[in-house]
């Protein structure tokens, strides 16, 4: 099928030829008939796109922030590769269409094949002759509405949210600033619920539109007499009950020009993007109430609404964003909306690339512009093209599972550059994202079903870099289909799963499993090791994992929460350096709190360690601070950077030749000569099992808060 997409680093605007994407549970496979243009939206961010890096960072503060809270934390380099990545990835366009559903997810209810739906969703609803949606995310349209008009049923949402936002009633009056499609998507929501309306813009034909169609009483330029005159009139000199701000601006004029507007305690509503510094004497005198309006409506990027499906009752929240999804199309089939005439353009899909090119040189003047689908579009796979002629013993063939922002940052990255390994293919359930990973990392196919080769023989280590729950399920296929397979911590997020494994490994007799704890593999880990000796330690790990956005999956319950998802770093660090099994376990957390936790570990050789796993300390705070204590000798590592050795009355610190090293490239080292050589993997089989049992266990003792003795859990559990 084909996709635009969009080099953020280059800004570059392609038309992808790429496998369409899977259809899961919970999920429908829709072709495209027709999608929507957002000549704001999207016209700012091909204009960003076009930026040098410097434009891109003033023009995008919140992310310049969160770069230099990383590398804080994760040290420059790390930083550095992660941010690159993300910039030279493609990425998709588009978020508002309307097709024929073609496929059903198990558990979706109410939908079926033919059926014709509007589809709402950044990142879901895309310019693409194929999508896979959420089913909160798609609406049923009725034969009586046309499919190019409820293609604008997410816009339509936006405005139909804003609108509400501003609680205006019957009667009232209200000015909306910005006459786009969402300004004018407003005026005719107002008008339909006997709101007075004055629309403002700098466009005379978008004026012209919004009293001719749209339903404004009059409409005008901000500094036009016949504004000021009919808000007078129309509000008998107290002016607008409610000012929309639906206008994307840096500068602070639309603000000044709503407080001039509005009346005494009324309101004024941010829809569109604009600069907000508030005059304190203005809105104090009046008590002004401003309000924010999110996208479609509460549920907009919230992952149990749009992933999982949980819908919010109706009694606590009236109007969700797919309740305002089904009023926008509701609206429709009673011909309350009059979308018709605010559509001023159409587009094959095959001009993609020329119609983002004109909107980037300021040629494409429009409001509503729509790409057509060809009916004709078929979800047809392309076939995977592998090395016919290889030597599985002088090198490897990769395949991937998975190409998020960790493995494309961390893992693939060096495995290209591995003077021993091919790349051969890679999985992605998104097309784009495996698309990007075949161009950057030179694989001989990309797609979204790893089935297709997985068992080739040119494929003979797997690497997984998917969602942590999935982790399990994956390592076994690999293992099954005779492969080495390498699988991004954890193993497992519970007993469960790791006992899956554990028992295709047996059945199998294919134990050629490495899970990535690369931090033994780091330069400043092996120095120490080279320094200790057989007598027991006493290890003492503080690990900063900072504060991540609510809505990131690392906090589902399902994906085993952070902890789970991180610490076998840190315990692996221990096993390494004891040379020892452990053997007990108790842990402690902050009260309601599973992400931050005091773990202490005794192992069998008599060495104690502690791991304190935190979230929410100081935001300059380094990630990683490790003390290790044995044989009067004392070594402090901090965060992969810097190593001080007391020894004999002195310490001598270290502070070169580490540079954050973590070992992931050492790792992939270690991990492609055992499998060209035939060697053990890099981690023992009992080791990686030890230490996620030990990360399992941790949490339940925290729970619990009681010690748990590891060989009665493990027994216990299997």
């Amino acid at each position: 099928m084909k996709q635009i997409a969009q080099n953020y680093k280059s800004g570059k605007v392609s038309l992808e030829a790429v496998d369409p994407p899977a259809v899961k549970a919970g999920t429908l496979l829709v072709r495209s008939c027709y999608s929507v243009i957002s000549p704001g939206t999207e016209g700012m961010k091909i204009k960003e796109g076009k930026m040098n890096l410097a434009q891109k960072a003033k023009a995008r503060p919140d992310h310049v922030k969160k770069v230099l809270s990383s590398v804080r934390q994760q040290g420059l380099v790390s930083t550095y590769r992660k941010v690159m990545n993300k910039l030279d990835s493609l990425t998709p366009l588009g978020y508002s269409a309307s097709g024929v559903v073609e496929g059903v997810g198990r558990g979706v209810e109410g939908f079926e094949v033919g059926q014709r739906v509007t589809i709402a969703g950044a990142g879901y609803a895309n310019h693409a002759e194929f999508n896979v949606i959420p089913e909160m995310l798609v609406t049923a349209v009725p034969d009586d509405v046309a499919l190019d008009e409820a293609a604008f049923a997410t816009i339509g949402a936006v405005s139909m949210h804003g609108f509400r936002q501003g609680e205006v009633k019957l009667g009232e009056t209200a000015v909306v600033v910005g006459l786009g499609l969402v300004g004018q998507l407003l005026v005719q929501l107002l008008h339909a619920a006997g709101v007075k309306v004055i629309g403002i813009d700098l466009d005379k034909d978008r004026c012209k539109l919004a009293t001719k169609i749209s339903g404004a009483s009059v409409a005008g330029k901000p500094d036009d007499t016949k504004i000021e005159n009919a808000l007078g009139r129309l509000t008998d000199g107290n002016g607008a009950d409610c000012v929309y701000l639906t206008v994307g601006s840096n500068s602070n004029a639309p603000l000044e020009g709503a407080l001039q507007m509005v009346r005494d305690r009324g309101r004024v509503v941010c829809v569109g993007k604009t600069k907000m510094d508030l005059p304190y004497d203005e809105c104090f005198k009046r008590e002004v109430e401003f309000r924010f309006s999110r996208s479609y409506g509460p549920g907009r990027y919230d992952p149990s609404y749009e992933e999982k499906g949980g819908d919010y009752p109706i009694g606590y929240v009236r109007w969700t964003e797919g309740r305002n999804l089904q009023a926008f199309i509701d609206l429709l089939a009673q011909g309350k909306l009059n979308i018709a005439p605010l559509i001023t353009h159409r587009f094959g899909f095959d001009e993609a690339v020329d119609v983002y090119e004109q909107m980037n040189a300021g040629t494409l003047e429009g409001m509503g512009l729509l790409f057509e689908y060809s009916a004709k579009a078929k979800t047809t796979r392309k076939k995977a093209k592998l090395s016919q002629t290889f030597s599985s013993k002088e090198t490897v063939g990769i395949g991937c599972i998975g190409a998020g922002a960790y493995a494309s940052s961390m893992l693939l990255p060096h495995l290209k550059s591995h003077s021993k390994t091919r790349m051969e293919a890679v999985a992605n359930a998104t097309p784009l994202s495996a698309k990007n990973a075949e161009d950057k990392f030179g694989f001989n196919h990309s797609g979204t079903d790893y089935a297709k080769w997985i068992k080739d023989d040119a494929v003979n280590a797997i690497i997984i870099g998917t969602r942590h729950a999935s982790h399990p399920h994956f390592v076994c296929e690999g293992l099954k289909a005779g492969k080495a397979v390498f699988v991004e911590k954890p193993l497992s997020v519970d007993y469960e799963g790791m006992e899956k494994v554990a028992k295709l490994i047996k059945k199998t007799k294919n134990n050629r499993l490495h899970v990535g704890f690369n931090r033994r593999f780091s330069p400043i880990m092996q120095s120490i090791k080279k320094q200790l000796g057989d007598a027991p330690l006493a290890m003492h790990y503080r690990v900063h994992a900072g504060q991540l956005d609510k809505a990131s999956w690392t906090h589902d319950k399902e994906e085993g929460g952070r902890f789970i998802g991180e610490a076998g770093h840190f315990l692996d660090v221990f096993a390494y350096l004891t040379d020892s099994r452990p053997t007990h376990v108790a842990a402690t957390k902050l009260p309601n709190d599973e992400d931050n936790l005091a773990v202490t570990i005794t192992y069998a050789n008599g060495s104690i360690a502690t791991l304190q796993y935190i979230t929410h300390g100081g935001d300059k705070l380094p990630k990683e601070m490790l003390e290790i204590s044995g044989e009067h000798q004392t070594f402090v590592m901090d965060n992969f950077e810097n190593l001080t050795h007391y020894r004999q009355g002195r310490a001598a610190t270290i502070k070169k030749g580490f540079g954050n090293n973590k070992g992931q490239k050492q790792q992939i080292d270690a991990f492609v000569e055992a499998i060209v050589k035939g060697d053990d993997m890099p981690i023992s089989l009992e080791c990686l099992m030890d230490t996620t049992a030990l990360t399992i266990a941790a949490v339940e003792a925290a729970k619990s808060n009681q010690t748990i003795c590891l060989k009665e859990y493990v027994n216990r559990a299997g």
